[in-house]
């Protein structure tokens, strides 16, 4: 799964990036720069899309539309873990104050997540991937796994094994005096909602259905696959091409798996400061040096999924990486 050297050419320092493929300081303000409206219009519309999920499943009252809604909330949470992640680099505005209040109780505490425990996890895992601090090794070691592992282990995300190893913490943590605050002011969140979409609908089990299940689920499954594509079967490095896969986007994996412009992964791990309306065109950057090369990028994310099944082909794009 690691590319070799002829796949990774030392292009750097090149005109424009530094040896550790950031761009030079000149051109780095405007690839790090917050568009405050943008994603505070980002924010309100996502909370619009939640309202009006749930509206029309209520009103139309049918339970196909329960299920499409079911369905819908995965990547819904999807977009949630984006944003709240952008929070934690700093990212989603340029005032740290309105930054921390909103990725917290906006995004991350709706999302189950304490913001500040996530951010200090998050950096250790920027640090060194694969390394001893790493928060997030156990969706990345083992790969290549045989395809009875994988599905088994995405048999208990989607049947709410993994979730529920996920909200039995945060439920115990009300019994300590350290945590407390904390798990009181999540599961407070929690308990808005779910008043809120009663109130709205007149039926109790809405919240349930439509925002604790789906997370407990559907998006442990989809989750675990992001990660992978990540980062499976990668291996430490000060490269950043051994630790991370480049995978095209599709509008179809933009949607389900990879909302706002995450699945650009490689050129968030060269440049973390880089918020995620600008890393498409940070790795056009990182493209025309050389540095990302076609021989390292995956077609699809099918297709990195498949070759990372013991004997798959590591079948990558032939047409060119930008």
């Amino acid at each position: 799964m690691v590319p070799g050297h002829e796949a990774r050419p030392a292009v750097l320092p090149s005109e424009r990036l530094l040896a550790n493929g950031v761009c030079r300081p000149e051109l780095r303000p405007a690839l790090r720069r917050i568009d405050d409206r943008r994603n505070a219009r980002t924010v309100a519309g996502l909370w619009i899309a939640v309202a009006g999920l749930v509206g029309l499943a209520a009103w139309a009252n049918r339970p196909v539309v329960y299920l499409v809604a079911f369905v819908a909330m995965g990547p819904v949470h999807a977009r949630f873990a984006v944003l709240m992640h952008e929070a934690a680099h700093k990212l989603l505005f340029s005032a740290r104050r309105v930054n921390d209040w909103v990725g917290t109780w906006l995004i991350a505490y709706p999302a189950f997540v304490p913001l500040g425990l996530y951010r200090r996890g998050h950096f250790a895992h920027h640090r060194q991937e694969f390394g001893p601090d790493e928060p997030d090794l156990a969706f990345y070691e083992g790969h290549p796994c045989p395809p009875r592992t994988l599905g088994r282990r995405l048999l208990r995300d989607a049947v709410g094994i993994s979730g529920w190893k996920n909200l039995r913490p945060l439920i115990a943590s009300v019994a300590s005096s350290r945590t407390r605050r904390l798990g009181l002011s999540i599961l407070g969140v929690q308990a808005v909602l779910w008043a809120v979409s009663w109130a709205a609908t007149g039926r109790w089990w809405i919240y349930p259905l439509l925002w604790l299940l789906p997370w407990m689920t559907q998006w442990r499954v989809l989750n675990r696959l992001r990660a992978i594509a990540e980062h499976g079967g990668m291996v430490a490095g000060s490269d950043r091409r051994v630790t991370t896969h480049v995978v095209r986007q599709s509008w179809a994996a933009r949607l389900w798996l990879v909302p706002y412009h995450t699945g650009w992964h490689l050129a968030h791990h060269v440049d973390m400061g880089v918020p995620w309306r600008n890393l498409p065109r940070y790795h056009e950057e990182l493209v025309r040096a050389g540095y990302v090369t076609d021989a390292l990028v995956y077609p699809s994310y099918r297709a990195l999924w498949r070759a990372l099944a013991p004997g798959g082909r590591a079948a990558r794009a032939t047409t060119p990486a930008g």
